[in-house]
């Protein structure tokens, strides 16, 4: 009996023991297919959790773009509840404010009109301009809370918060004034701290009728576009002003020994049979770097322009943000095009040398150039909103100066800036001689057409010795750039100046 139970409670034994490692075998087969499910749970529960954190921070840090999507009815309840704010230039003339008109209906208001046209922007068909980068700020308000119960007493809707610019209304008239009927821009800065100082574009509008005008102008495609701000977003050939660009990429090569150059200019440049005149023809003679940028020689620019390697003027034009999007936060602007022809061919490299072929650049664009150039080298990067304040003057932003880089060294600039002096001293510029400040600059003659018909710019600073204002105007089909386009920087500087 004993050797029975003894067999038996082995045989039990041996069961327990089997149904144990049966046991251990299922829950590691468990554990081994719910492993992936725990991984798979927490990935995509770590992934939501960072889903959730980006669009939280992405909501706060761009809560602006949020409300300005057109998407967006956030923005219609803020106009319910608030009025639109004023735009007011620097020294607080308002530029745009919202009233009701006769029938109750809330209307914007533009006291310059045509003048502030493109930069001020507008609102009532789209948003372009300051009323389209400061939105947010025009339709929110800061008010105290005790003033808004003054407004719910009365029934009326809150004041938002005001937009105050750094346009110059003053530089503005006169830089409107003086393009008169013409097509054109003139873009007015200050190179310490990167300030719109004036903006203007013609043709122009009147942001006051743009409703009833809009169908008409927005079917407009000709080159006489109403809409279109030539300052940021026209594209033009840039004539003899690229020979700032050229004189930068010799200077590259050339650092010790640039006062060494020599030309002899017969009044055209021929090239394994390829041809460049001067303008008109003139015949400069012999010339050394500084003359042939002072009197616009095509001819020593275009020798100039063969004997740069390719690499360094690709790198030069890299430098001056060519072929890439400007920092313009408040408006929309045109990327400047140009390039080293990829094949060298040489009529190619010398039309690139003086600012003609396939290279554009805007108004702006190169405003910023000679801001850098004025600047000992460094570009601040432009803007044209200085504060926002709620209606009883809190301060809600401020925007200062800011430096966006360094587009050339200071020894390069140094060397520009007594160029360009010389081009008012003793060049096509000299209608800037003379005056109670002195100044610089770089006229082009651009032509534009197979009939050699061209649009006349200038370019340039005062004063000479110590820039404070930069000036960049284009008059299109005018002709002369020293004929033309000095005369009305004369004009802007003698404003800025306080010249009568």
């Amino acid at each position: 009996m004993k050797s029975t139970w003894k067999k038996d409670d082995a045989m039990r034994g041996k069961e327990t023991d089997m149904r144990d490692t049966r046991t251990k075998s299922t829950k590691r087969r468990k554990r081994v297919r719910s492993y992936p499910i725990i991984v798979l749970t927490s990935i995509y529960l770590a992934l939501f959790i960072a889903m959730l954190g980006y669009i939280s921070h992405y909501s706060l840090t761009h809560k602006q773009e949020f409300i300005n999507n057109e998407h967006n009815t956030r923005q219609k309840i803020l106009l319910k509840q608030n009025q639109r704010g004023k735009i007011l230039s620097r020294d607080g003339d308002i530029l745009a404010y919202s009233e009701k008109n006769e029938d109750g209906k809330e209307v914007r208001v533009y006291p310059y009109s045509n003048e502030f046209s493109h930069v001020v922007g507008y609102v009532s068909k789209g948003k372009a301009g300051i009323e389209g980068f400061s939105n947010y700020y025009l339709i929110n308000t800061n008010l105290d809370l005790s003033k808004k119960v003054a407004y719910d007493a009365k029934g009326q809707k809150y004041p938002a918060d005001n937009v105050k610019t750094t346009l110059d209304v003053h530089l503005q008239e006169v830089a409107y004034s003086a393009l008169s009927s013409r097509k054109g821009a003139v873009v007015v800065s200050d190179p310490k701290t990167g300030e719109i100082l004036a903006m203007v574009s013609k043709p122009d509008f009147d942001p006051n009728t743009l409703e009833q005008e809009w169908d008409q102008l927005i079917q407009d495609k000709s080159p006489d576009a109403k809409l279109l701000n030539r300052a940021t977003q026209g594209k033009y050939p840039p004539g003899s002003t690229f020979k700032i660009v050229t004189a930068l990429g010799y200077l590259r090569e050339h650092p010790t020994d640039y006062m060494n150059y020599r030309f002899s200019c017969g009044g055209r440049f021929d090239y394994e049979g390829n041809t460049i005149s001067c303008y008109h023809g003139e015949k400069h003679g012999n010339i050394d770097l500084e003359t042939s940028f002072a009197k616009s020689c095509n001819s020593s620019f275009a020798n100039i322009g063969v004997g740069l390697k390719s690499e360094t003027f690709d790198y030069v034009l890299g430098n001056l943000m060519f072929n890439e999007e400007l920092p313009l936060d408040f408006c929309r602007s045109a990327v400047s095009s140009s390039s080293y022809p990829k094949d060298g061919n040489p009529n190619s490299v010398m039309q690139l040398s003086i600012g003609q072929g396939k290279t554009s650049i805007s108004p702006e664009h190169l405003n910023m150039i000679t801001c850098a150039v004025a600047n000992d080298g460094i570009l601040m990067k432009p803007y044209v909103v200085s504060e926002v304040k709620s209606e009883d003057g809190k301060e809600i932003k401020k925007f200062a100066p800011e430096e966006y880089k360094r587009l050339m060294s200071d020894d390069e600039a140094k060397i520009l800036r007594g160029m360009m002096e010389q081009v008012v001293q003793k060049g096509t510029a000299s209608k800037l001689k003379g005056l109670s400040y002195t100044a610089a600059g770089k006229t082009g003659s651009a032509e534009f057409n197979d009939t050699k018909d061209s649009h006349a710019w200038f370019t340039g600073f005062a004063p000479a010795d110590d820039p404070q204002v930069c000036v960049t105007i284009i008059v299109e089909e005018a002709g002369s750039g020293g004929s033309y386009a000095v005369p009305i920087a004369k004009r802007v500087f003698d404003a800025y100046f306080g010249v009568e």
